[in-house]
């Protein structure tokens, strides 16, 4: 999954649901790979914390090479969920990253181990609390508003995370793809000095608009096969 990524980005898959009709299913602004530039993609899998790493050691037993575990601790500031021993055994395990909804520590070794994890941050301190852990911990993940299960892909870059259902994926990156050609042939277009005004036909599309007010630049772009909002 990380392959077929890689000449992708999360804005790419975020404007391609929406030229789909997909739902946007995005974390939070704010979640951040440790180490800079890291990516991540793949299968989820989902681990709600309790407070004990127990739950990440049983998710590992359940992985397949190239999952990805997603971290439900609620968002929480006051406790770091995950360091480095979890991140090891998740390498250890074929898991190919983490994405948490919360907070991580060890961040020099984190940073040493090289391992793709993203988080809102780091927080020195550990649990102290140990709640009881649920029925659903190894089934679903929150994160922010959205839950993540088994059937669903996460994609993680420097722009932020992003949740697809695994049925609509290979579609996704198709449509992806596509934007991301139209949109490189623009840049390269502007930079040899073909204003984007000029390329989009901007001046026609005030004259449309004038004319008719419902007549939204979107609908413009689509009519002449432009790429900048979607």
């Amino acid at each position: 999954m990380l392959k077929a990524f890689a000449d992708l980005s999360t804005p790419l898959l975020a404007d391609a649901c929406v030229r789909l009709g997909v739902p946007l299913r995005l974390a939070p602004p704010g979640v951040g790979a440790v180490t800079p530039g890291h990516r991540v993609a793949g299968r989820v899998l989902p681990a709600r914390h309790y407070g004990s790493v127990d739950v990440f050691l049983e998710a590992y037993g359940r992985a397949e090479k190239g999952d990805v575990l997603v971290v439900d601790n609620g968002g929480r500031t006051d406790e770091a969920c995950v360091g480095d021993l979890t991140v090891l055994e998740a390498r250890a395990s074929g898991v190919a990253g983490l994405v948490v909804w919360g907070l991580h520590r060890d961040t020099p070794e984190l940073v040493e181990i090289d391992f793709p994890v993203f988080s809102y941050g780091s927080y020195p301190a550990g649990p102290v609390r140990l709640d009881q852990q649920g029925p659903d911990a190894l089934v679903s993940a929150r994160f922010g508003p959205h839950t993540a299960t088994g059937d669903d892909v996460v994609f993680g870059d420097r722009d932020g995370v992003l949740f697809l259902a695994a049925d609509r994926v290979d579609e996704v990156l198709d449509v992806a793809h596509g934007i991301r050609r139209t949109e490189r042939a623009q840049a390269e277009r502007i930079e040899a000095g073909d204003t984007l005004r000029a390329q989009t036909a901007f001046d026609d599309y005030l004259t449309r608009r004038a004319a008719d007010p419902t007549y939204s630049f979107r609908r413009h772009l689509r009519r002449i096969g432009g790429a900048v909002e979607e």
